[in-house]
């Protein structure tokens, strides 16, 4: 068995390929994808996922995981380059989790539009109390 499909449930594996893009006014303000901290070696790297080692079900314990989330990437993104993301949607590939709930929320993005689900009902439940739109994609 090769590495890559030990791993392909390990969220920093490059098989998932999460990504998000914020856009304000109809242009794209920052993107990001999953993936290890500048410097810190991702679960490929290492040869093993530190989820899967410890058995961590999908949708919980996000913060015991080497990689940041698209979500955060693209937050931290506009930060760093001082990009003004306050009002505008975020488009990812999964639902958020609830730390980027956090993060989006306190960004001042509105916003949210995502493709496929994800096993947290506590994201939704803090977009709906704070007010952000959320929207699961739907092809016509």
């Amino acid at each position: 068995m090769h590495l890559t499909e030990e791993i392909a449930g390990c969220c920093i594996s490059n098989l998932r390929r999460i990504g998000a893009v914020v856009v304000r006014e109809k242009r794209v303000m920052t993107t990001g994808y999953n993936g290890a901290p500048a410097g810190i070696r991702s679960c490929v790297e290492r040869g093993e996922c530190l989820r899967e080692k410890k058995k961590i079900p999908s949708g919980t314990h996000a913060e015991l995981c080497y990689a940041a989330h698209a979500e955060q990437n693209a937050i931290i993104q506009a930060a760093r380059y001082g990009i003004n993301i306050n009002g505008a949607t975020l488009y990812c590939t999964h639902q958020p989790c609830v730390i980027c709930a956090k993060m989006i929320i306190n960004a001042g993005i509105a916003r949210v539009v995502y493709k496929e689900g994800y096993p947290d009902d506590f994201s939704m439940r803090l977009f709906a109390e704070a007010g952000t739109r959320v929207e699961k994609y739907t092809e016509e």
